[in-house]
Parts: C-alpha cells; sequence; structure tokens
C-alpha cells in the first residue's frame, strides 16, 4: 500500500450528525434552542465546534447542563464572594453528573447605581429572561445578593420558566465601635442621624464608616436583601438555611453546593420543576405571611407585586389588599433591627427560617411545593432541627410576639386612591399612628435639599413631611429617598420621628413613621399626592388603614385642572409630558413603567403583555 493510500485514523460516528434523523424542538442538554442558521444540525455541529475551544469531551457534552447566573462585580461589595459560590455550584454540578457553565449579566449594588439600583431592575430582569432563554442551559443557579438583584432574577426566571434555583451571597458579620455591634444599614442611618443632630462628632462618624461593613456580603440587618432571601424560602425555591448563613462562612459554601446538586436532581423532571409549575397563589401567601412575620422591608411589596405580574396563573388574583390580611393574622416575631435589635448573624443562630416555619405553621399552606418537587410541610418535617433556648432566641413564640400583627400595612384615602404602604413597627413615635398635623410639602429632592435645614422652615414635631415627585416616572427608580430627614433644628432638639409621606421608597434597613409608595405618584397630573400644599391638614390613621387630606373633594378637583394645565402644555419640561420624546433605556423605562402597586415593572413584560 503507497503511503498516499494510508488508511484514515477510526472514529465513532456521531448521531448529532445524522442528517436523517431529526433533531427535536425539545431536546435537552446542548441541543436546545438552536441558534437559527436554516439548518439545525449545521447549527449543532457549529455549536459543538466553539464549545470545544474550552476543551470539552462528547461524554461532558452529553450531560445535563446546569448555567450558573454569575453577578460578580468590582462595584458590588455585596457578592464579593461570588467567585467562592461559583466553585461550590460547580462543585455540586459535577458530583451529580451534570455540567455547570456559568455566564454573566447585569450586577447591581444599591450605592453603586445612579440614579438608584429600582431603576435598573427591569433592565436586570430583561438580561436574566434573555440569557436564561437564548442559552442551552436545562436548569438555572440564580446567584444574586444585592437589593435589586434578586428580583430581578427571580421576575426574569419566571418568565423563561426553565427550571431556576435561587443562591443569594448571604448576609455580612456585625461590626464594633466602642464595643457596641453595629452593621449595614441601619446603624448607618442611625449615626448618620445622629451625627445631623451633633450628638456624635466627625471623628466618630468616620471611625463608625469603618465598622458598618466590615465583611462581604448583604446588610446584616432584616433590610431588602435579607427579607427577599427569606422570602424566597417562603416560595420555596431555596433551602431554609439558604437566607440567614453568613456571607463568608463555609457553611454558605455547602449550601452552594447543595444548590448544585438539587439543579441536576431538577432537569430529570423538567416539566415539574419549572418556577409556573412550582409557585401557585398559596406558594406567595405564604411568601407575604414571612414577610409579615419578619417585619420585612417595604420594598419587598412592590418587588412582590412585580414578581406575581409576571405568573400567568397568579397575576390579578393577589393584590396590595391580600398583603394587608395577611398582615392582619400574622405577628411580628423575629427581633431584627429595624424593627427589632439584632442581626441577621443573630437569627442564623437560632435557627433561621426552619424555626420561623415551625412558628408559623398554623398560617402557612403546607401543601404548596418547593424547587426539590416536594411539598413545604414535607421539607419542615424531614429537616434536622435543634431548638434553641427560649432565652437565646431572637425568634419570638407565636404567642407572645414583638408586635401583634399587621408589621406592614396597606393605606387608602384621597392621597392614595391606589394605595400607600408604611412599616407600623419600624415607627419611632407609636403615637404617630394615629396623627393629624399640617403639611410642610418639598416638591423634590432638590427641593428638600435646599430648605430641610433651613433655620426659618415652618415646621414642628407635629407637622406632616411631604416629599413629591420622586416616585416611579418622577425620578426614575422610585429612589430610597421617602426617608425624609428630621429637619436639624428639630433634630437638635432631640425629635427622633416625625410623620412623613411620599411616593418613593425607602431603604429596609431604616425606620420611622413613614408612608410611601403613595399611588398615583406626585408626577402623574391627576395626582392627589402631586397638588398638596403646605399647611394642608394631613390624617393618618393606621388602626383605620387610612391616609387623607382635609380638603373638598371640589378643591382636590380644581386644583387637579389647574396643575394640569401646567404640566401638559406646550414646551412642558415635566416628565410626565417629556417621556413620550425620551430616547435609550430612559424613554423605554419612562414610557412603560408602571405604578408601585403593580409591581413599578414595565407593561409588555407582565405576564398579560402590552396594554396600549
Amino acid at each position: 500500500m503507497s503511503d498516499t493510500t494510508a488508511s484514515k485514523p477510526t472514529t465513532r460516528a456521531n448521531a448529532d450528525y445524522d442528517l436523517g434523523t431529526p433533531i427535536p424542538s425539545d431536546a435537552p442538554g446542548l441541543r436546545q434552542g438552536l441558534t437559527s442558521y436554516g439548518d439545525a444540525h449545521f447549527s449543532l455541529f457549529l455549536r459543538k465546534v466553539f464549545i470545544k475551544a474550552l476543551g470539552y469531551s462528547e461524554d461532558a457534552l452529553s450531560r445535563p447542563i446546569i448555567g450558573i447566573v454569575n453577578t460578580y462585580s468590582s462595584f458590588n461589595p455585596c457578592h464579593a464572594n461570588i467567585p467562592q459560590l461559583l466553585d461550590a455550584v460547580k462543585r455540586g454540578v459535577q458530583l451529580a453528573g451534570g455540567l455547570a457553565i456559568d455566564f454573566p449579566t447585569i450586577s447591581l449594588h444599591e450605592s453603586f447605581s445612579s440614579p438608584t439600583s429600582m431603576y435598573l431592575r427591569n433592565l436586570m430582569s430583561m438580561d436574566t429572561e434573555e440569557m436564561v432563554r437564548a442559552q442551552p442551559c436545562d436548569a438555572v443557579v440564580l446567584i444574586g445578593g444585592c437589593d435589586k438583584t434578586v428580583p430581578a432574577q427571580l421576575m426574569g426566571g419566571l418568565s423563561a420558566n426553565k427550571p431556576i434555583l435561587h443562591l443569594v451571597t448571604g448576609p455580612m458579620m456585625p461590626g464594633s465601635h466602642r464595643g457596641v455591634r453595629i452593621g449595614a444599614c441601619t446603624d448607618c442611618r442611625n449615626n448618620w442621624a445622629k451625627y445631623r443632630a451633633g450628638t456624635i462628632d466627625i471623628e466618630d462618624i468616620s471611625a463608625i464608616n469603618e465598622e458598618l461593613a466590615p465583611t462581604a456580603g448583604t446588610c446584616g440587618v432584616m433590610g431588602t436583601a435579607s427579607t427577599m432571601a427569606c422570602i424566597l424560602v417562603g416560595l420555596g425555591l431555596m433551602p431554609f438555611n439558604g437566607a440567614s448563613a453568613p456571607a463568608v462562612s463555609s457553611t454558605r459554601l455547602r449550601i452552594a453546593e447543595e444548590t448544585g446538586k438539587n439543579a441536576v436532581e431538577a432537569c430529570q423532571k423538567l416539566e415539574e420543576r419549572r418556577p409556573q409549575t412550582i409557585l401557585s397563589k398559596e406558594s406567595f401567601l405564604n411568601a407575604i405571611t414571612v414577610l409579615q412575620a419578619i417585619g420585612g422591608s417595604t420594598n419587598a411589596i412592590v418587588h412582590l407585586m412585580a414578581i406575581i405580574g409576571r405568573h400567568p396563573g397568579v397575576a390579578g388574583h393577589i393584590t396590595l389588599d391580600t398583603i394587608d390580611e395577611i398582615g392582619r393574622k400574622t405577628p411580628l416575631l423575629v427581633d431584627l433591627k429595624p424593627s427589632g435589635e439584632n442581626y441577621m448573624t443573630d437569627f442564623h443562630n437560632t435557627g433561621g427560617m426552619l424555626a420561623l416555619l415551625k412558628e408559623l405553621k398554623p398560617l402557612l399552606h403546607l401543601d404548596a411545593l418547593t424547587v426539590t418537587g416536594r411539598t413545604l410541610g414535607q421539607e419542615m418535617a424531614s429537616a434536622h432541627y435543634d431548638p434553641v433556648p427560649r432565652g437565646l432566641s431572637c425568634i419570638q413564640p407565636f404567642g407572645s410576639p414583638l408586635y401583634p400583627a399587621s408589621s406592614l400595612v396597606v393605606l387608602r384615602g384621597n392621597i392614595a386612591p391606589g394605595g400607600a404602604i408604611m412599616k407600623a413597627s419600624a415607627s419611632k413615635e407609636k403615637r404617630l399612628l394615629r396623627h393629624t398635623g399640617k403639611a410642610v410639602v418639598f416638591a423634590g429632592s432638590a427641593d428638600l435639599g435646599r430648605r430641610i435645614d433651613d433655620p426659618d422652615l415652618d415646621v414642628d414635631p407635629d407637622s406632616v413631611l411631604v416629599l413629591q415627585n420622586i416616585g416611579p416616572v418622577g425620578n426614575p427608580g422610585m429612589p430610597e429617598a421617602g426617608l425624609i430627614p428630621i429637619p436639624r433644628k428639630l433634630a437638635e432638639k432631640g425629635v427622633m420621628d416625625m410623620l412623613r409621606l411620599s411616593d418613593g421608597r425607602m431603604s429596609g434597613t431604616a425606620g420611622g413613621t413613614i408612608c410611601l409608595h403613595i399611588s398615583p405618584e406626585a408626577a402623574d397630573p391627576a395626582s392627589t399626592l402631586g397638588i398638596l400644599q403646605s399647611g394642608d391638614v394631613i390624617t393618618l390613621d393606621v388602626e383605620d388603614r387610612r391616609i387623607h387630606v382635609d380638603i373638598s373633594d371640589e378643591e382636590v378637583a380644581r386644583r387637579v385642572e389647574a396643575r394640569k394645565g401646567v404640566l401638559l402644555s406646550e414646551g412642558s419640561t415635566a416628565p410626565w409630558a417629556t417621556r413620550e420624546g425620551m430616547r435609550g433605556y430612559r424613554g423605554l423605562y419612562m414610557r412603560e413603567v408602571l405604578q408601585a402597586e403593580q409591581g413599578a415593572d414595565f407593561d409588555f413584560l407582565t405576564a398579560e403583555g402590552p396594554k396600549r
């Protein structure tokens, strides 16, 4: 035989290239969602050409593919431990026989997003949805943590409807100043208020700044990040200890490994593990019960309404009124800042979510499914539990709560016909929960900054501070400016709390008698909030769930019509008028964002789809 006719090396024929065998449209693994070239076999051939550049074998590529959403960013200290979590998730996936492939999405941090991370939440949800949908993943582990990342991921994952498993980065450890534990971010605000009032000096506030966030992880109190983590457990989408294990603990890494293993198991019954199948109305009722019992962040309400709006089987069946109804029968049990005194590390050490759910058992729907395919009741019954002595626990007994009911309340009235939110349990002056006072109105954040510390400001401790135009459209993203600072001349006299109203949000780590998310927002030409004037008499009655301005319907109508003439006039610079001509993402946001009671989602992203 001549050299030119030497036999070729033998290779095993690959069935993926058999042109006579169609590739099913619902094929799993690498064969799903093929790029559109007009030839499915060529699409798969080309996909394998490029993935093999990374060194994968045919054996590896034949396994269930678990996508891991990587939200690491050097601008996001809450996510600083994600490289270690990625390694642990991959270990769990591979031990269970899967192939783990991570990919990036947008990462949001509250303090590094202008004008606010909430402005970018919907964009992150779109990024998550489309990347999960576009790439060949059988199941996806969503690694999030900082406030808006978790709701964005759940919104996107729910819409994409592939099996999703959540893993949060976990809370940071507390620091210490002068022998007193401190931690982000309730103590950020409390100490800043003391600094403004002159009770601590610039050296103290500088030293405190070094200790408030001593490790990686999310805020170590019951802020929005911790609240959303607890809600994920209530929804059945995360292990019991997944909400509270510290970011820097070995437990957090073992949870990550377990999540990877569970993701591979989810691939065995794909249709049963899709989030639209797992999550039911009862799942969300459990989550709302958890929210009320932990005294969670008010931000969680706007996020939950957006998440619910993405679920075709639940949207419209749960409203703000549902949240209030559940609150009336749910006691506040968790003694954590800002409603209590402790930190997430204390919550974890006293049993975390499993201990809380055992106290809440009479109120829970135990037949709700979890991401494991078992019910919540089954998971609770099989979980190992070591009770902590009552005297050492920051979780109160069901019959001896910190606050009897309605930690978070929904208010309505002529100021807020679409609804408003208040965390009643975080009020620092409970007498203010039933209060009447004269309004001191600020037209926006800039006006507030100019006048709040003016010595000549006409304000007293019984005044009602009103901040307009920080709603979804008025100040894109509803900034966390609802915690209106106490005027300095009052703070210096020891005033710690006042009734405050706005269409914006406040940090979940903040406290006070603060009415938020007023709808319709002030930027809406038809808004009552927008026509409030200094001197108007405002009444809050939390027990009656009422927020009201004492002016006649006729006067409201007159003011609204007069204001419309200004806001909608030719040449108006008001956001409601100028948004139609805005370009880019800001224009999309301004035109499509819904009001707070609908989750401030985009109209076209809801399960129902665009309504205009």
